[in-house]
């Protein structure tokens, strides 16, 4: 179910997407008087789902969700159509048009994209507001994987500031090591201040160590308290449930240990695989002890009663308030996302390694239907569609733009046969991406 759900908004999420960019072109297309042969949302080789003509153009949606088109007649697009190409141009084609003309047609989707991840957010700030929470509210320091240990950090410790800069948010901490490379990190622990080098190969780490999975891998965590540990429910082969643990109960001790913090009982739990432990629970004001047997998971499989152990920060805004605040969110999310892109090019970092397809964006949206995740990943996937279609390739709106800049400064245009040839290398070009990229999912899936 959870994974249907996520499939379920991400579908949802790149058909909004798809159909607004498209009308971007197919707006400025109309505007100059260009017909559009076909409006389609998803691919349609061989055949359609739905299709119907309204004037010139031919409304549809195809079978294959992995985008969406327009056609515009006199164009030379991924339709490749060589015979309306060889005819003399007519008034109503693209390339019977102005050269500035042709620039907007294309620019139209990507144009469309950045408005609308802008629109989303300011709607998005007015609804809601900004939620996060404070990176010195994180009271109770941070938990720390084994690649947070390796640079010297320990269970416990607080993360206040990235080379003697302040940090706001808990959850800009990571995204501000691996885009800003600081060289060091000022942290609380004990309550005495120190300095910790942060090494040049831990963002390489944190890119292979992530690339395994579908997301950032968490290094750094907010450290849970244990106590009050009330049970809130069992899992499918809970022992804990088995050896006659209710609902309602108190766990105590275990083996007659008591834990300050989830992440020592759960490193406690893994010592005794396979081995008979002793709970002791309070019941109805009474304790009581409880014997069992773990398994080779080493888990109770008993799920806490949560807790709200951290203070929040929740910037509220009017309308006006929100229309500056979304269009500076819409640009952080730029700027954040083109140093991220910058990384997938570093021989250092090797953030290839973590390029993702379809099963990587569809793991980003929750298992849960959450409209305000949907409406902020759908916001930041505009921006990422936006710029993976300004890349100067040709077959995308990129490549057209980059032609047509060519043309207004030379005066000349690009010859049909090369527009032909380029327009197949590079659909082949996008293809192997495509492939390249899915087939990261198809490795991290089996890994």
């Amino acid at each position: 179910m959870e994974i249907l759900i996520k499939v379920s908004q991400f579908l949802l999420s790149l058909s909004i997407l798809v159909v607004l960019h498209e009308l971007g072109h197919f707006a400025f297309a109309k505007l100059f008087g260009a017909r559009v042969e076909k409006f389609y949302m998803f691919f349609n080789p061989g055949f359609s789902l739905f299709k119907y003509k309204k004037g010139d153009t031919e409304y549809g949606i195809g079978w294959i969700p992995l985008g969406g088109y327009v056609k515009i007649s006199g164009m030379m697009d991924e339709s490749m159509d060589k015979e309306q190409m060889a005819l003399p141009p007519e008034p109503y084609e693209f390339r019977s048009k102005p050269a500035y003309q042709r620039l907007l047609i294309m620019l139209g989707g990507v144009l469309v994209n950045f408005i609308l991840a802008f629109f989303i957010y300011t709607a998005v700030l007015f609804a809601w507001g900004d939620e996060y929470l404070p990176a010195e509210n994180v009271k109770y320091g941070y938990v720390c994987d084994s690649l947070a240990q390796s640079i010297g950090l320990q269970n416990g410790d607080k993360i206040l500031e990235l080379d003697n800069q302040k940090q706001v948010k808990y959850s800009d901490i990571l995204i501000n090591i691996l885009l800003n490379s600081p060289k060091t990190m000022q942290v609380e622990r004990d309550g005495h201040m120190m300095d910790i080098a942060i090494p040049s190969t831990f963002v390489p780490d944190l890119l292979d160590k992530s690339s395994k999975g579908f997301s950032m891998s968490p290094v750094i965590a907010p450290r849970m308290p244990l106590q009050p540990f009330i049970v809130a429910g069992f899992s499918k082969e809970s022992v804990a449930k088995a050896a006659g643990l209710k609902k309602g109960d108190e766990l105590l001790l275990v083996n007659g240990k008591d834990f300050k913090f989830l992440d020592e009982y759960l490193a406690y739990l893994q010592t005794l695989k396979g081995k008979a432990v002793a709970l002791t629970v309070k019941r109805d004001g009474a304790t009581q002890e409880i014997s069992t047997v773990l398994g080779e998971d080493a888990l109770l499989g008993v799920a806490m009663k949560h807790f709200n152990h951290f203070e929040f920060a929740t910037l509220k805004y009017s309308f006006l308030e929100a229309i500056p605040a979304g269009i500076n969110k819409g640009v952080d999310k730029l700027q954040s996302y083109l140093k991220q892109f910058k990384l997938i090019f570093s021989s250092e970092t090797k953030g290839y390694k973590s390029l993702g397809g379809f099963g990587t964006i569809a793991s980003i949206f929750p298992g849960v239907w959450d409209w305000h995740a949907f409406w902020n990943l759908t916001a930041f996937l505009s921006i990422i569609l936006a710029i993976m279609n300004i890349l100067p390739i040709p077959a995308l709106d990129g490549g057209h733009v980059m032609f047509l800049l060519y043309e207004i400064i030379t005066r000349r245009k690009p010859g049909e046969k090369f527009m032909e040839y380029a327009q197949v290398g590079g659909m082949i070009l996008l293809f192997g991406l495509l492939i390249f990229a899915n087939a990261n999912d198809i490795i991290k899936a089996f890994n």
